[in-house]
């Protein structure tokens, strides 16, 4: 059950939902705020009173006429606050910065191998200073810096538990943010990419997020009707409504066993979906590129079409399994994702004749973000913290 909230909490949130419903609009007006909220005119009016007085909206001019008497058109101050994200990958450093709007505003990449010492952290915080520098970006205005890392990540603790794709264990994350003079947070890459993309287009909706890269993993964000009522996912935070199980170890589906005694992964398990399913399983064929597998694929090569198909009869087993657990939408992403569009239904007729309820695979869907979800996702982090501050 709810707990119920005093007049303080609901003024408040009732000022964030009216915040964010007017941010994730070009302009609106308080008559269109009302009706979208259910809230009286007086509140909507006293609300926007307050935060014109905070800085955070101003007015635009006015709507165009319904017939009446032209409605006042408001926005927020889109550029107020800004983040910036940083995607760490084995042989990449990524870098994007975003605003009010979530959308990339300026981003750059560069290859630069991962070696857990000191010299590697002092790169990246002059990285990221000449990355500020060369955009102009006012420095009063940065919240945060949110770093993507492929690892388990205990976020209460700053802490990383495990990292195969870095060769890290039991690591204290301080050392990622040793020479950055902002506030961070580590965040794992999935769960970074599925705030991305549950932003993108599935706001409102339970999403399952499977990362296909060179490992495999994922995250779950729920946005439950049971929970919330219809309006509510407009004061609703990304990340408060992801799932990380009782020991940050949810999402992990790359363990998920899909072939009993099947070939032996990493982690000392049999026949786990990280076997069958990274990127790695496809690269290893044309020399650790991706690109060049789905090039060949697409050219009618008959090896690399024998591989695809087992690769996607698996990965139909695994998507199956995902939604007779959680019965919701699954985004592809990772790697593999940013190639699956021209695939996809295929892979849904694979996944239609294993679905026992709905006899269809229309619930797949393939991610919108292809190279800066992760880092993107983690600059989210801090619009997400100043949007609920408001």
């Amino acid at each position: 059950m709810k707990k119920s909230k005093n007049n303080t909490e609901v003024k408040k949130l009732n000022r964030n939902r009216v915040f964010r419903f007017i941010n994730s609009k070009q302009k609106t007006s308080m008559p269109e705020v009302a009706v979208a909220l259910h809230m009286s005119s007086p509140t909507v009016l006293q609300i926007v009173r307050e935060l014109h007085q905070t800085g955070v909206l101003r007015d635009v001019g006015e709507l165009d006429s319904t017939g009446g008497r032209k409605a006042r058109a408001l926005a927020t101050v889109k550029d107020i606050r800004c983040a910036v994200g940083i995607e760490i990958t084995q042989n990449h450093i990524g870098i994007v910065l975003t605003d009010l709007t979530k959308n990339v505003k300026a981003g750059e990449r560069l290859r630069k191998r991962f070696v857990f010492e000191e010299a590697y952290f002092k790169t990246l915080g002059q990285v990221l200073e000449e990355f500020i520098k060369k955009e102009q970006v006012e420095r009063e205005k940065i919240v945060g810096v949110g770093i993507s890392i492929p690892a388990i990540i205990d976020m209460s603790r700053n802490y990383i538990t495990y990292s195969r794709a870095l060769n890290l264990y039991d690591v204290a994350g301080d050392m990622f943010s040793h020479y950055i003079p902002y506030h961070c947070v580590l965040i794992n890459d999935a769960s970074a990419a599925a705030a991305t993309e549950w932003g993108s287009g599935h706001l409102k909706e339970n999403i399952v997020y499977l990362s296909l890269s060179n490992t495999v993993g994922g995250a779950i964000l729920f946005q439950n009707p049971s929970d919330y009522t219809k309006d509510d996912y407009y004061s609703t935070n990304v990340f408060e409504s992801m799932y990380r199980g009782n020991h940050c170890h949810s999402g992990e589906f790359g363990h998920v066993t899909i072939h009993p005694e099947g070939d032996l992964c990493y982690c000392g398990k049999k026949g786990c979906l990280d076997v069958y399913c990274s990127a790695l399983r496809l690269s290893e064929e044309t020399d650790g590129k991706l690109e060049q597998f789905f090039v060949e694929l697409e050219q009618g090569n008959q090896k690399r079409r024998e591989t695809w198909n087992t690769y996607m009869d698996n990965l139909a087993i695994a998507i199956d399994n995902l939604r007779m657990c959680f019965d919701c939408e699954v985004v592809i992403g990772g790697y593999v994702g940013s190639y699956m569009k021209p695939y996809v239904g295929e892979l849904r007729n694979k996944i239609a004749k294993r679905n026992i309820f709905e006899g269809a695979g229309d619930y797949i869907s393939v991610c919108k973000f292809q190279n800066e979800a992760s880092a993107l996702g983690a600059a989210e982090f801090y619009i997400e913290e100043f949007m609920n501050s408001i």
